[in-house]
């Protein structure tokens, strides 16, 4: 409860929140910097309200509004056990290390909250121990980042990778020792009552608040039914934070991959323990070099090109490569057999069964499987292949796993809604039964931003459209004096238009992909004047408040491609149920993604700066409406003499 009286009787469950947000509350008497925001105060009434009455809601809450104490305040308030699930690390840290020290401030109680990762953030004890007395590690730089985790083993209290500030992030060591399941022997390791992982789970059991990402929030939920268990300890009420991303994460964890890069870590991880067990002999040498050769053969014959493709003629492939396919099965139980023989000898052996088993019925699936819920796909990456399939509709897979058993599940984004309504969401999760929230942004957008639509620029599906780009993308940057994010639907259209403009202009350029994400931000917060080129993992979860990003260009709008092998399963699934793909997906979801990367620009009142959309179907096609219709209330022009004007004021 908060520090103040609680509520007497009779006083409505609403009023609690008003005690904490209201303009003479909690928060304006403990907070030197409190405003007194109408959207916020609604957002934790209806909160507060659905955790009591446990019920679903669904909050759009526009950028300034403040949503994260929203949410906390209520669910610190309820006495439940709630899970909070964001898309990005930053959020996460920011609600664990900021926001919850802040709220403990003002509760009468201290608060009980874990946070959670995925296993590979932590380090698991028995390698590090297994790594001092068995040859592991390779050259120089391996034996030194080794030394640093060592030392750093016996004073850290929870073996999370973030904290060793001075392992470099490309160390190759780290991957050796992480606490990931696939060589977890669970209560049978020696270490297993002072295994950081138990220790997380320890916390999170001991908790009423239990903070996670997407990711893992979706593994757990595609495996709670399975026999090796949970992560997550058992909750009443989930709160989503960046909710707009739930259909894509939960399809790629209720889906299925393999990959060359799985085999190889099979084979690499059974060499591994068999070592360090005194296992390792000439024929299990010779078994595990025909697992790798039969994966490396098979998924050479694979189809397609870099990048993802679909995989919709698997029956002719496998006709075609049934004795790769056979002698690929033949390998991997091969393997299994001799895991059993050695399994005798270690208990290490165990997850590596289970892991040669998964592989083959993960093989079988994907290539022999008939499932037409299904969308089946090939990925060509950085020297990999993937072979994936990922369901085409989530929403019966979430209804009958989250929103049936679950009683109160809050779903809150800054974009959620498009033409004020959230059909689209509702469909696409299979919502059927939530109350409903818009809370505008904070912010006077028609003073703030300006966005200007050009109207002289050829189609973006034309020839001409990227010099006709850069150009005027150089004309509004000289205007902006740099200070600019320019994003883009494809790498190969960022970089054709960066290689124009670097030239073009006297400010200083980054370019995605030339450095880490994180270092690139950094380095254009620091930078006066810089201009960022990027594409879509720009365009959420970024945050540079102030001048410094005083303009935010988009190339185009931001449309799925149609030939996209999940999207275009999603498009026929719409059409042959009778609908119209195009509006009913497509353009909801470009929408949603306008929003977001426009998002980026006015993070605060003081803000002000010139989104620029440089494709003009906008304004000509029909559909157009949709757009501005659900977009903020922007001024808006189609004339450069009042981006000029604008920022000259």
């Amino acid at each position: 409860m908060p520090s103040q009286a609680p509520p007497a009787a009779g006083q409505t469950r609403a009023s609690r929140a008003r005690q904490f947000f209201g303009p003479g509350g909690l928060l304006a008497a403990r907070h030197p910097e409190f405003e007194f925001r109408p959207g916020q105060l609604k957002m934790a009434e209806e909160i507060e309200a659905a955790l009591a009455e446990k019920r679903h809601l669904l909050v759009e809450a526009g950028t300034g509004t403040g949503k994260t104490l929203a949410y906390l305040v209520p669910v610190v308030a309820s006495g439940r056990r709630v899970v909070i699930s964001t898309y990005t690390k930053n959020l996460q840290e920011q609600l664990y290390y900021k926001d919850i020290p802040f709220l403990e401030k003002h509760f009468d109680r201290s608060l009980h909250v874990a946070y959670m990762k995925g296993r590979n953030n932590f380090l698991c004890r028995q390698k590090l121990y297994d790594a001092q007395n068995k040859p592991l590690l390779s050259g120089l730089m391996e034996i030194e980042d080794f030394a640093l985790i060592r030392q750093w083993e016996s004073t850290t209290a929870t073996g999370d990778r973030a904290e060793l500030v001075k392992l470099p992030e490309t160390s190759t060591v780290w991957a050796k020792l992480d606490a990931r399941r696939e060589l977890c022997t669970g209560q049978k390791c020696p270490q297993f009552e002072r295994c950081f992982i138990s220790l997380m789970h320890q916390r999170a059991a001991e908790s009423d608040i239990i903070i996670v990402n997407h990711h893992l929030f979706f593994a757990d939920l595609a495996i709670r039914d399975l026999d090796f268990g949970s992560i997550i300890p058992d909750y009443s009420a989930v709160v989503f934070d960046e909710a707009h991303e739930i259909e894509d994460v939960a399809g790629q964890h209720f889906g299925v991959a393999l990959s060359t890069h799985k085999f190889e870590e099979l084979a690499r991880d059974i060499e591994s323990v068999a070592r360090v067990n005194d296992l390792a002999s000439s024929g299990l040498h010779r078994t595990l070099g025909l697992l790798r050769e039969g994966a490396r053969d098979l998924f050479a014959l694979l189809p397609g090109g870099e990048g993802r493709s679909g995989f919709r003629d698997r029956p002719c492939f496998l006709e075609k490569h049934q004795k790769q396919y056979e002698s690929l099965l033949d390998a991997i139980d091969l393997t299994a057999s001799s895991l059993k023989l050695m399994q005798k000898k270690t208990e290490e052996i165990a997850p590596l069964l289970r892991r040669a088993a998964e592989v083959r019925l993960s093989l079988e699936f994907l290539l022999a499987g008939n499932d037409r819920s299904f969308v089946y796909w090939i990925e060509r990456r950085n020297r990999g292949v993937f072979l994936q399939a990922t369901p085409i509709d989530v929403s019966q897979l979430l209804a009958e796993r989250l929103f049936d058993p679950v009683d109160t599940v809050i779903l809150t984004s800054a974009t959620m809604a498009v033409e004020d309504k959230f059909d689209f969401i509702r469909k696409r999760l299979g919502i059927t039964t939530a109350r409903e929230l818009i809370v505008p942004g904070h912010f006077d957008y028609r003073k703030q931003a300006l966005l200007y639509v050009p109207r002289s620029l050829p189609d973006p599906r034309d020839p001409g459209f990227v010099r006709a780009a850069a150009g005027e993308v150089t004309r509004i940057l000289k205007q902006s004096r740099g200070r600019a994010f320019v994003l883009f639907t494809s790498y190969q259209q960022m970089r054709q238009v960066h290689d124009l403009v670097s030239f073009a202009i006297e400010y200083p350029t980054l370019l995605q992909g030339t450095a880490p994400k994180t270092a690139l931000l950094e380095e254009f917060r620091s930078t006066p004047h810089c201009v960022l080129f990027a594409t879509s993992s720009f365009w959420q979860g970024v945050d540079v408040p102030g001048e410094q990003l005083s303009c935010v260009i988009i190339d185009r709008l931001p449309f799925a491609v149609p030939s996209d092998p999940v999207v275009e399963a999603r498009i026929r699934n719409i059409r042959e149920d009778g609908g119209n793909p195009f509006y009913e997906y497509q353009v909801p979801e470009a929408v949603l993604a306008l929003k977001q990367g426009f998002g980026r620009l006015i993070r605060n009142r003081k803000d002000r700066g010139v989104l620029a959309l440089l494709d003009n179907r906008i304004l000509r096609q029909r559909y157009g409406r949709i757009f501005f219709t659900s977009l903020p209330d922007y001024a808006h022009t189609t004339e450069f003499g009042e981006v000029e004007k604008f920022f000259q004021e």
